[in-house]
């Protein structure tokens, strides 16, 4: 018996990977996030499976239903939106099922920020712009930020930051990051990315509270702040240059097209 970990992806269905479909579709159990994973995928488990919605549930209920699919012998699809490695809170639960021995595996998922960045077409870094992503929250009513990782310090960087759950909390972002980036970096709030109704608001440090509280936005957003949201004027990468050589390109090597993969 194995508990799979499942990263569903942010929000639209045929977001999730092969795997973690395939892992729903055989699992006699589903666990799921009922606030952020859609119907749809869940749908996948088997007809007679037992599908259970874990958003009222506590940390000992969601423990429970696992060591009761594990004594019969039913692996189990826990399903959480986007991927189980940004604030999943999928940690507490491998540290208990460590503890009871119970095996489990993990499949990652598309990122609330990676969707959001191929939904606004663009690059999270950009040469000469930006070549660090930051992802962080602020603190609200979660637990505090660890010393040294407050939007002050971040800020420091002048990266593309990616801030989650903290949509609430735009006043402290303008305050913190206002010193760094300046009143007009670009910010955009991504609402729901992928979802039928999400919505993408742009702004600048200094304009985007007022536009985020006329949308009426106060949960299932993330904050994306940076110049790489507002650059159309940047170097090409080396990565691509006919001047750069590496193993696979050299310019003492005779050159010829590409020739064309047989299928």
């Amino acid at each position: 018996m194995t508990v799979h970990f499942i990263g569903a992806g942010p929000g639209a269905p045929d977001l999730i990977t092969v795997r973690g479909l395939r892992l729903i579709k055989k699992s006699p159990v589903c666990l799921y996030a009922g606030s952020l994973v859609p119907a749809e995928v869940v749908a996948a488990a088997p007809k007679d499976a037992r599908v259970i919605d874990t958003a009222p549930l506590t940390l000992d209920e969601i423990v429970a239903e696992i060591e009761s699919a594990h004594m019969a012998g039913h692996d189990v699809a826990r399903v959480h939106s986007g991927d189980p490695s940004i604030y999943g809170a999928t940690a507490e639960q491998m540290r208990r099922l460590d503890a009871i021995g119970i095996d489990y595996d993990v499949t990652p998922g598309v990122s609330a920020y990676a969707a959001a960045a191929a939904e606004l077409k663009t690059e999270l870094t950009l040469p000469k712009i930006a070549q660090t992503v930051i992802l962080t929250r602020t603190s609200m009513k979660a637990s505090a930020m660890p010393p040294g990782e407050e939007l002050e310090t971040l800020g420091k960087s002048r990266a593309t930051l990616a801030i989650h759950l903290s949509v609430r909390n735009l006043g402290y972002i303008e305050r913190a990051l206002t010193p760094h980036y300046g009143a007009d970096c670009p910010v955009v709030i991504v609402y729901r990315i992928t979802w039928p109704d999400q919505k993408i608001l742009r702004g600048t440090l200094k304009t985007i509270a007022k536009d985020v509280k006329k949308a009426k936005l106060t949960r299932t957003a993330l904050v994306l702040v940076g110049e790489v949201f507002g650059q159309h004027e940047f170097r090409d990468s080396a990565l691509y240059d006919a001047a750069h050589e590496h193993v696979l390109r050299n310019r003492k090597t005779t050159r010829k097209r590409p020739a064309a993969v047989r299928r």
